[in-house]
């Protein structure tokens, strides 16, 4: 069955499909030893391909619930600090899907498929994220009325979702995965996010502690994520 170039290297576990494309316009992707253009098309099983001169195959996918701690990188590698990628024992290429601050805790998923990491963060899947915070004072009912509402922040309106509070503790939804989004909500309105905690994705809750994890099946994770 043929396939788009880009759908093919993001399966493999290389990139995802928007940096696929990303190398295709930059000429970094070979086909059967042709230089690949977007909207190009091939049989996975049958083709040769080629990203920056390395060899990709098929190969099973992987994915692993994790616990982020406090105090861990979301990030597949890095030279001064433990990641979250460190904490698994996994011989594959994985690495985490969206990402949590390093003072952050909660659920995050791993996994070498570059298309299902790219379903669960592009806004346009409507996958959302939920979120426990404890703030450094209570929360207004005015200023949880501005969060229900939406605020801009860096010139984009951020949806919230099922908000609730209870003193200095807030939950809440969000679909989006802006670098710090939540702390610059809440710091619009003067206060400080002590800690965050994120305890969903889509339907799927938090059931690990801090620094666990488990491996799971493809098809058990999607209809969790996206059950009703």
């Amino acid at each position: 069955m043929l396939e788009r170039i880009q759908k093919i290297v993001a399966r493999a576990g290389v990139c995802s499909r928007r940096k696929a494309e990303d190398l295709i316009k930059a000429g970094k992707i070979r086909v059967d030893g042709k230089t690949a253009r977007i909207g190009d098309s091939a049989e996975a099983n049958k083709a040769t391909i080629e990203v920056e001169g390395k060899k990709i195959g098929r190969q099973k996918g992987v994915y692993i619930l994790v616990n982020k701690p406090v105090g861990i990188l979301s990030a597949a590698k890095d030279t001064r600090t433990k990641t979250i990628v460190d904490l698994v024992n996994c011989s594959r290429r994985i690495f985490p899907i969206g990402r949590l601050d390093k003072d952050s805790e909660g659920l995050m998923i791993l996994t070498n498929d570059g298309e299902f990491a790219n379903k669960i963060i592009h806004p346009r899947y409507n996958i959302p994220k939920r979120y426990e915070l404890i703030l450094d004072r209570p929360v207004t009912a005015n200023h949880i009325q501005n969060i229900k509402d939406g605020e801009d922040i860096d010139g984009k309106k951020v949806n919230t979702y099922n908000v609730h509070h209870n003193g200095k503790k807030v939950s809440l939804s969000i679909h989006e995965g802006r670098k710090h989004i939540l702390k610059k909500l809440f710091s619009k309105l003067g206060y400080t996010v002590i800690f965050l905690k994120r305890i969903m994705i889509g339907n799927l809750k938090l059931s690990l502690d801090p620094g666990e994890f488990q491996i799971v099946e493809k098809n058990w994770l999607s209809r969790q994520i996206r059950e009703d």
